[in-house]
């Protein structure tokens, strides 16, 4: 599978379920969150969905701004002296009520995520808000299948980006 495809790096976004997502302040400096995260079933157009406290300054950021950016970082476990590999999502955020049921069903699809949702109170769920990330076109990556040996001959060789296809945009 070509690493410059879209099918491939949805692929890597599907097999993790943590993120980094920066939000802009009211005074427009950026605030960054790592989260876990969940992604729209294949057969749908293609989202990030972040279950998180309506208490949170991410969503008062995003009450006022709806851009975001949404970092998934790839480190490397065992050469822990090689940067980290990256995908980055650009786009604008969406809130929703946190019972929205697509959502709730990609959340049951992976253990982690599963025990975020499963045994939440009903004095619980009321904190809780779905953020919908609508991604740009484009998709940032760096260092997503390629090789170390590649990446030695300089950083500019791991940069490149991916088109979403228009049937999978919002």
């Amino acid at each position: 599978m070509n690493k410059h495809q879209f099918s491939f790096i949805e692929k890597e976004i599907r097999g993790k379920t943590f993120g980094i997502l920066n939000t802009i302040d009211q005074d427009g400096f950026p605030h960054t969150s790592g989260v876990l995260y969940g992604v729209s079933k294949p057969s749908s157009k293609f989202a990030i969905y972040i279950i998180t406290s309506i208490k949170y300054r991410k969503i008062k950021n995003i009450k006022k701004n709806l851009n975001v950016s949404f970092i998934i970082p790839f480190p490397h476990h065992y050469l822990r002296f090689v940067p980290s590999n990256t995908i980055t999502i650009n786009g604008k955020a969406e809130l929703s009520s946190f019972d929205n049921g697509e959502v709730l069903e990609v959340f049951m699809e992976k253990r982690i995520l599963r025990l975020i949702t499963e045994h939440l109170s009903k004095e619980e769920k009321k904190e809780l808000v779905t953020i919908k990330i609508k991604p740009d076109p484009k998709i940032l990556c760096f260092g997503i299948g390629i090789s170390m040996w590649k990446l030695r001959k300089g950083h500019i060789e791991g940069g490149y980006s991916v088109i979403i296809p228009k049937e999978k945009l919002h």
